[in-house]
């Protein structure tokens, strides 16, 4: 039976990918972070900061960017909408007042005011990403590699979107971006807020959503290819302000063509409703679940772990099942006989639902936690002292690096969402072990940035924003894989609070330091005005800085693949069944 037209409306706004792609739109606007390094030099000759002092504003960016418990625990306790409507007042007061600041409509405040209001603004961040990201591992359970990508993507590539707008406003004020920051993403968020939440995503499994997922990508590619274009005809050619409107017009265009998915399956698919989708489980399906002559009892599965050789995990998948099953059988007839002792649990295992406090106690959670701050410490170090490092090696459009990293930034997250998809679903092998790869590339782009070669600003910025990025699609998905989904959001905010951390460590203190002792040196050689601000210039400013995060780099990777070593039989219980 054909449904009506008002079924097929509410099938519309119940429509999982209407709320995947309401979260895409959100997302693009919560990626002000990344416009830091635009913004950062109006701040700085405004208030008259040095490096040391600019700094500290960038800590506090990235503290309010990572600081997400509440937004966590506001997102179990109250609707989404609510949780983006809090992120959005935030956004607004935070940046709204330091624009009053710069632009002299409020009077000057100190440093420790300053922080506290770029802290604010920037926090609301974490309440679009915590509401889009639980709606969407929710919606989709079993993509949760390719919708973390996608998302945090286009939380990546809303500074370059933002500065194509910031572009075609044709300012003469540069402290109008400033203005821009506080208004857009709370605009954005209140007109979508009541589309973002759990719709039951995981009964709605249709045939074509995997060329939906396709199509998504296409738009995906297309939207970094174009804006690539864009930012190079824009630097490299002077065009008028009718062609730079016409380009941000087809922008928007682009934006909009994910919103064709749920239309067409809601209202031109062939579905005659329910029937037509299949359901598929929140969770990997629990043994006591199983035909009752299949059944292992739950409690022989800790002992396993316990007893098997550490060799096992090395095997080929079909000899390590063969060797695991064969355990099982003799601990569950040792177990009858009365020879062996089963324990009893000690909390859940991993692939089950932990809390915060379960996990924090678990060595898995901390190597996520370090492997994540050494890697992505040195990543945000180099995105929160791109305009200095850029001018350091004789760049004067900053604005370029800042939306080239925010590209670059976006691919790393959808490709590493894929690729890391790609590696649990076809060889059922843990999803860390792409964050190792990525943590290499980052030692690579750093030593580009360190010996300062010609093109060296093109080629780190690559390097660094592909293997940032996909940090951001590995790390989710790995911990909602590794400690369920029940407490997401809570687990999700804890793992960020490392990038400030590092930021604090790496930008704060050894970058900031290691930049301004540059400055003085040269400045005292060259006759040196105590009213001038320090200015360093070659890539010795930053060569010190640039191999000490390649270093962290490579510690990272050794970490990451220590969690791959540890996780190899989780992933083959969850990805191993499925493979073909």
């Amino acid at each position: 039976m054909a449904l009506t037209t008002r079924e097929k409306f509410v099938s519309f706004i119940n429509n999982r990918w209407l709320v995947f792609v309401a979260a895409m739109w959100i997302q693009s606007c919560a990626g002000i972070g990344y416009l830091f390094g635009s913004i950062s030099p109006v701040i700085k000759s405004s208030l008259n900061y040095n490096q040391k002092e600019l700094a500290r504003l960038g800590v506090a960016k990235d503290l309010g960017d990572s600081v997400g418990f509440i937004a966590g625990y506001l997102s179990e306790m109250l609707p989404l909408w609510a949780a983006l409507l809090v992120g959005a007042v935030q956004n607004l007061v935070g940046y709204g007042w330091v624009w009053l600041i710069v632009t002299g409509r409020a009077p000057i405040l100190p440093l420790w005011a300053m922080c506290i209001l770029i802290f604010v603004g920037n926090n609301g961040e974490t309440y679009f990403n915590t509401a889009s990201l639980v709606s969407g591992v929710q919606n989709f359970p079993k993509s949760r590699g390719p919708v973390v990508g996608i998302l945090k993507g286009f939380a990546g590539l809303g500074g370059a979107m933002l500065s194509q707008i910031y572009t075609m406003i044709n300012s003469p004020d540069p402290a109008s971006l400033i203005f821009m920051v506080a208004v857009a993403p709370a605009v954005v968020a209140v007109s979508l807020m009541f589309f973002i939440r759990p719709v039951g995503g995981h009964r709605q499994i249709r045939p074509t959503d995997g060329a939906s997922f396709t199509f998504i990508y296409g738009v995906c590619i297309l939207l970094a290819v174009y804006l690539m274009a864009v930012m190079l005809i824009e630097d490299l050619v002077v065009v008028s302000h009718k062609v730079i409107t016409t380009f941000t017009i087809v922008l928007f265009f682009i934006l909009l063509a994910p919103v064709l998915i749920p239309i067409m399956t809601s209202f031109f698919s062939d579905s005659n409703g329910p029937a037509d989708t299949v359901e598929e489980p929140l969770v990997p399906k629990r043994e006591e679940d199983q035909d009752p002559g299949l059944r292992t009892p739950d409690l022989i599965l800790s002992e396993v772990e316990d007893e098997k050789p550490r060799d096992v995990d090395l095997l080929p998948a079909s000899e390590r099942h063969k060797r695991i099953a064969h355990l099982q059988a003799q601990l569950m007839q040792a177990a009858a006989e009365g020879a062996v002792r089963v324990k009893g649990r000690r909390g859940p295992h991993r692939g089950e639902d932990f809390t915060l406090t379960q996990a924090l106690v678990k060595a898995d959670f901390w190597l996520i936690f370090i492997s994540l701050l050494l890697g992505g410490g040195s990543g945000l170090t180099v995105i929160d002292n791109l305009g200095q490092l850029s001018q350091s090696l004789g760049y004067d459009n900053t604005h370029v690096f800042v939306s080239m990293i925010s590209i670059w930034n976006f691919l790393g997250r959808v490709s590493g969402g894929y690729f890391s998809e790609l590696v649990v679903r076809d060889y059922a092998y843990p999803r860390p072990v792409a964050m190792a790869v990525a943590q290499i590339i980052m030692a690579v782009g750093h030593v580009c940035f360190a010996f300062g070669w010609p093109g060296a600003m093109y080629i780190g910025t690559l390097l660094i924003g592909l293997g940032y990025g996909a940090h951001w699609a590995i790390v989710p998905a790995t911990a909602s894989e590794l400690f369920g989904l029940k407490k997401f959001g809570a687990l999700y905010n804890f793992l960020t609070l490392s990038l400030p951390v590092g930021s604090f460590v790496f930008s704060g203190m050894i970058a900031s330091s290691i930049y301004d002792m540059e400055a003085e040196r040269q400045a005292h050689g060259s006759g040196f005005n105590p009213d001038d601000v320090l200015k360093c210039e070659g890539s010795i400013c930053y060569f010190l800085t640039s191999l000490i995060m390649s270093g962290f780099c490579i510690i990272a990777c050794i970490l990451s693949m220590i969690l791959v070593r540890r996780t190899k039989s989780v992933y083959t219980q969850l990805y191993g069944k499925t493979r073909t």
